[in-house]
């Protein structure tokens, strides 16, 4: 693994949480939304990583220096959450009720999203102790030949 690598290793890493922190935030601020541009409650997004360009399982075994190494985390999709439904709520004097008065409630639990950002920001944490740790070692490394 070259000098370098590990720096794009954790700054893949803090990249992604960052992006997944927005997606947190974007979910929070539309807890009460209850009509979007398509007509429905806001839907609660999903942030799914995966590695950066894969070994192929072929090179796992070989006898190459670098056959296997780390290349970091991206963004691979972005989903709607379908698994849970909306909340519904009676309140008849809303304009978005429902011929029974029930107004329909983005599926965003608080609760959720606040234990989702920890561990968000707790990832993007480790990811910086990680580059902070590479940074010494390579400051390290330079001062040897002195």
């Amino acid at each position: 693994m070259g000098l370098f690598q590990s720096f794009n290793i954790s700054a893949s890493g803090m990249t992604a949480e960052r992006f997944r922190t927005d997606i947190i935030a974007e979910n929070i601020a539309n807890v009460n939304t209850t009509r979007t541009a398509s007509g429905e409650p806001y839907r609660r997004k999903i942030v799914t990583f995966a590695e950066k360009q894969v070994t192929p399982f072929s090179q796992y075994y070989s006898h190459s220096k670098n056959a296997v190494v780390g290349n970091g985390v991206k963004v691979s999709k972005v989903t709607e959450d379908y698994e849970n439904d909306f909340v519904m709520e009676y309140d008849p004097a809303n304009p978005d009720a429902d011929e029974n008065g029930y107004v329909a409630y983005p599926n965003v639990n608080t609760v959720t999203e606040m234990t989702n950002l920890i561990d968000a920001t707790r990832a993007y944490e480790a990811n910086t102790t990680a580059f902070e740790a590479s940074k010494k070692l390579a400051e390290t490394g330079l001062t040897i030949g002195r």
